[in-house]
């Protein structure tokens, strides 16, 4: 705020600084609409030719799995990981205490004490 108040603003300076601003702010709104229809058309270009490679057959390369092997591993992953654990009942077994006094359930600390009148 000092910068702003060390300077004589006037009505010209104040509109020339809010038409730049504005004149700024739809520059780069339009700028960023273009960016987004660029990824659109690269995402679109890259679906088509996914698409064409998949109608001429599936084309794997080495190094690659098959869907068979995968679902073959992640079988083999789910048998082992459920072997190594240890077999649970599911029962839960609450034991309730009676005690006569706790602080926690004692209403008299919550209770704000009145001020001494003098």
């Amino acid at each position: 705020m000092t910068i702003l108040s060390a300077i004589s603003w006037g009505w010209s300076e104040m509109l020339w600084t809010t038409l730049i601003s504005v004149c700024l702010v739809f520059c780069i709104l339009v700028l960023l609409v273009w960016i987004m229809k660029l990824f659109g058309a690269i995402f679109i270009c890259r679906r088509k030719a996914a698409a064409a490679t998949a109608e001429t057959g599936t084309v794997i390369e080495q190094g690659q799995l098959h869907e068979e092997e995968i679902a073959a591993i992640a079988t083999a992953l789910k048998i082992f990981n459920s072997d190594r654990h240890d077999r649970e009942s599911d029962v839960l077994t609450i034991m309730s205490i009676k005690r006569a006094y706790s602080p926690w359930n004692s209403k008299i600390h919550g209770l704000t004490q009145m001020p001494d009148k003098k």
